[in-house]
């Protein structure tokens, strides 16, 4: 079976790539198994010193697949199963001693705009475009963002953002502080490399601990958030509302 998480390591530098191109790196088993597989590879490796992720083709990620809807929904054990699967990428993103600098160009949608906040330091095109389309199909979203995204931007915009699944753009979010830069298409891959880099240079020790405390310092309800943010997701899957909302949404 094909991966759909490409890894590639050089000089200390982990390029994490999400690679289903022909759906837009959208969200579904095999994707979330490939890549926290791949992130716990990394995060493992004491050659690698900063991660770049980003996303093949047209877009970094289009959220769920919502083609895959059902397979997600046969039982509660297994829909917990798959949000617990959702949050365990952040944790290995967020908790772990490795800067994760997002590459992010095109469509950041649903889980893809959450593995946005996740990022240490997050590089956008400036054709990318984010926004949560979960409440409007019944469900909840995850990822940490119900702690991390009104700390970027404020508890009123940040339900704005959840609640209407508001559309922003590279300079909108970099103005929220949700981007770090915003930099041309043909730039972003060079851009994070640079990042990468200047991260490298600095003392391994300090700059493991500046990411670990200032996560951990951050964040600390982050797992309290995530768990009622699990328990909100899997009731809205569940939801036979939600099934049909889906089945309108995908036609």
């Amino acid at each position: 079976m094909d991966r759909t998480v490409r890894l590639t390591v050089d000089d200390g530098i982990a390029e994490v790539t999400l690679d289903r191109p022909h759906r837009l790196n959208a969200i579904n088993d095999a994707l979330l198994a490939d890549f926290a597989e791949t992130l716990r590879m990394v995060n493992g490796d004491e050659r690698v010193g900063a991660i770049i992720l980003s996303g093949a083709g047209r877009a970094f990620c289009a959220g769920d697949d919502l083609k895959e809807f059902g397979a997600q929904v046969g039982s509660e054990a297994a829909t917990r199963a798959y949000i617990e699967s959702i949050q365990e990428i952040t944790r290995l993103l967020m908790l772990n001693d490795k800067p994760v600098i997002g590459a992010i160009h095109g469509w950041a949608v649903g889980g893809g705009f959450e593995w946005v906040l996740n990022c240490d330091f997050a590089i956008m095109a400036e054709d990318t475009r984010c926004f949560f389309p979960e409440i409007a199909l019944g469900v909840f979203v995850t990822g940490g963002v119900t702690r991390l995204l009104p700390q970027l931007v404020g508890l009123q915009k940040a339900k704005e953002l959840v609640l209407f699944g508001e559309r922003i753009g590279a300079e909108e979010a970099l103005a929220l502080g949700i981007a770090w830069r915003v930099v041309p298409q043909d730039r972003l891959t060079a851009e994070a490399r640079t990042v990468a880099r200047r991260l490298l240079a600095l003392p391994t020790l300090a700059r493991r601990n500046a990411k670990t405390v200032f996560n951990r310092a951050a964040y600390l309800p982050l797992a309290e958030a995530m768990a009622l943010e699990t328990e909100a997701t899997v009731e809205g899957f569940l939801d036979p509302d939600t099934s049909a909302r889906i089945a309108e949404a995908i036609g």
